[in-house]
């Protein structure tokens, strides 16, 4: 009976050995990974000028475009470090659409933002952290932000019926041009 509870009593401990030893080389690789640049879109929508006018009287708008610039720049451990901020703004990027900019693409693309960010917080605060999704969600955000500015140059855009009275335009002012170099009569 000795010897049996010697031996169960190694097991037990070899076992628990083995156990940290593998928490110690999680721990090292969580430090490494959460050392990891997040991968994100290079790309950048520009505003159209007319778009650019609006937004930057919108405070909610500039607030977010300096979360997601920043978000560029991050490692895993900063982004976790920042969701909760980053879901606020997304949060009040919805909730403060003026009206000169709202339509039902704007709004649902706010609220693809403000679901990623949300997403990005609850992933960043949960007990046993997933480095594989929060930098996948984290790098989704950009994008999802370039899809909004798209959203909003399209209000700005020009209709076929602006392009047809702006030819109508160009054509009557090329004929009042054209009339009187065409009168002149050489003799």
């Amino acid at each position: 009976m000795k010897k049996l509870v010697f031996i169960s009593i190694i097991l037990f401990w070899s076992c628990t050995e083995k156990s940290s030893n593998k928490d110690n080389f999680n721990t090292k690789l969580d430090s490494i990974t959460l050392k990891q640049p997040i991968k994100t879109t290079n790309q950048e929508i520009v505003l159209l000028p007319e778009a650019r006018e609006q937004a930057i009287k919108w405070l909610a708008y500039i607030a977010a475009q300096n979360e997601v610039d920043q978000l560029k720049n991050y490692n895993l451990q900063q982004t976790i470090e920042s969701s909760k901020p980053i879901s606020q703004v997304m949060g009040s990027l919805v909730s403060s659409i003026p009206d000169s900019l709202n339509s039902n693409a704007v709004s649902a693309r706010a609220n693809v933002l403000a679901t990623k960010a949300k997403v990005l917080e609850q992933l960043s605060h949960r007990r046993h952290l997933d480095a594989e999704a929060i930098a996948e969600v984290a790098g989704e955000i950009p994008e999802e932000f370039n899809n909004f500015k798209i959203q909003l140059n399209e209000l700005f855009l020009k209709t076929l019926e602006d392009f047809e009275e702006e030819l109508d335009e160009f054509k009557a002012e090329r004929d009042t041009i054209s009339t009187p170099a065409d009168s002149i009569s050489i003799e």
